[in-house]
């Protein structure tokens, strides 16, 4: 039985997601890990479920990099090559940042994600490559986890400041919620607070209107993972009005705009990644409620086209709810084994096409 895509009751009416990097395609160099995987198979799940939510990253022209191995087994790093234009929908739309003391224009541009029901959800890229920007800002989004300290700060301001507007002026105007996946896009709470205080609202209101509108899921477990700005950084890039802004606000601690802090401190719902990582992570800031949202996978994604065709056949819906998969153990062996050799066989002729080596196909191969 398949799951209907309608929207399910209690849904807000749209949902921005925000994330650093998303993984949706080998060709969009737009990732360098889990987190962009996760990122990529919460978006695909979303289309799958009929759900609200709209995808924002950055448009990396020189994406993160490219690995090759060579026949000894050492790693090398290459630059990735690729053309926005051939992928992606440039969208007529730009918005103003102040960056580093002078205006940086911001653009954008579209990819929609189709689920097995027919639902699209859009992941929006954001540009600053862009006249009349300088050489300096339209380099801000050149490359993923490029940089340094300074770069950084200024990817996350184009992220996180940049974002409720970008959506507004594509036509999303009933986002209720923003979901930070990780820390690198917290400043959007700082964008959200600027609009409540233009309504008149008390400190204390815009405050607690911004938590009832974000939400966050951590990833890193250690110290090093989490992004810490000197307030001194913060007033060269952002401006000496947007660090009393966030001083003001409770977000700056001990003179460093922490990421995390600023997020958690933003959020009305807080998540780790599974039971352990919510343990590690509460003990890490233990002044807020962190909850733990086991990671899943997009199972689509992940299953080889063999084994797809067969759920298709003897498991129908599994696309649609992936608890129909429960059912796998009750398929016949022949039939799993004939879908593991024509996998295998995928397999061993990509191997054989890559290095010319020719595999047995009778062997434990494992990669």
């Amino acid at each position: 039985m398949q799951r209907p895509t309608r929207r399910p009751a209690g849904v807000p009416s749209s949902v921005a997601y925000l994330s650093m990097e998303v993984a949706v395609d080998d060709g969009l160099p737009s990732y360098s890990g889990g987190l962009g995987v996760l990122a990529g198979d919460h978006l695909r799940a979303a289309a799958d479920l009929g759900l609200p939510l709209i995808g924002v990253t950055l448009l990396y022209r020189d994406g993160y990099f490219r690995q090759r191995l060579d026949v000894d087994g050492d790693q090398s790093e290459q630059p990735v090559h690729w053309t926005p234009a051939d992928r992606l929908e440039q969208l007529d739309v730009r918005v103003e940042l102040f960056l580093e003391g002078r205006p940086v224009q911001v653009g954008a541009w579209r990819l929609h994600l189709e689920g097995a029901g027919g639902h699209r959800v859009p992941l929006y890229f954001l540009d600053t490559d862009l006249e009349p920007n300088d050489a300096g800002a339209r380099a801000i989004t050149d490359q993923l986890y490029g940089g340094d300290l300074r770069h950084r700060l200024c990817q996350e301001a184009v992220l996180g400041l940049a974002t409720p507007a970008v959506l507004e002026a594509v036509g999303h105007r009933d986002v209720r919620t923003f979901h930070m996946n990780e820390g690198h896009s917290a400043l959007v709470a700082l964008a959200l607070l600027r609009r409540e205080a233009g309504t008149g609202a008390t400190p204390a209101d815009a405050l607690a209107a911004v938590r009832r509108r974000c939400v966050f899921t951590t990833h890193t477990p250690v110290p090093a993972g989490h992004d810490r700005f000197p307030a001194d950084l913060v007033a060269d890039v952002l401006g000496d009005e947007v660090r009393e802004e966030l001083a003001q606000a409770g977000y700056l601690e001990d003179g460093v705009l922490h990421m995390t802090l600023l997020a958690l401190r933003s959020s009305r719902f807080a998540n780790a990644v599974s039971r352990r990582h919510g343990e590690v992570t509460r003990a890490m800031f233990p002044n807020f409620p962190i909850a733990s949202v086991t990671n899943g996978v997009h199972a689509a994604s992940w299953i080889s086209p063999p084994f797809q065709r067969l759920f298709d056949e003897k498991l129908p819906g599994w696309r649609l709810d992936n608890a129909v998969l429960h059912d796998a153990a009750t398929l016949h062996l022949p039939d799993v084994q004939a879908a593991h050799r024509r996998a295998k066989g995928l397999l061993l002729s990509a191997v054989a096409e890559r290095t010319g080596v020719v595999l047995d196909p009778g062997a434990l191969t494992i990669g």
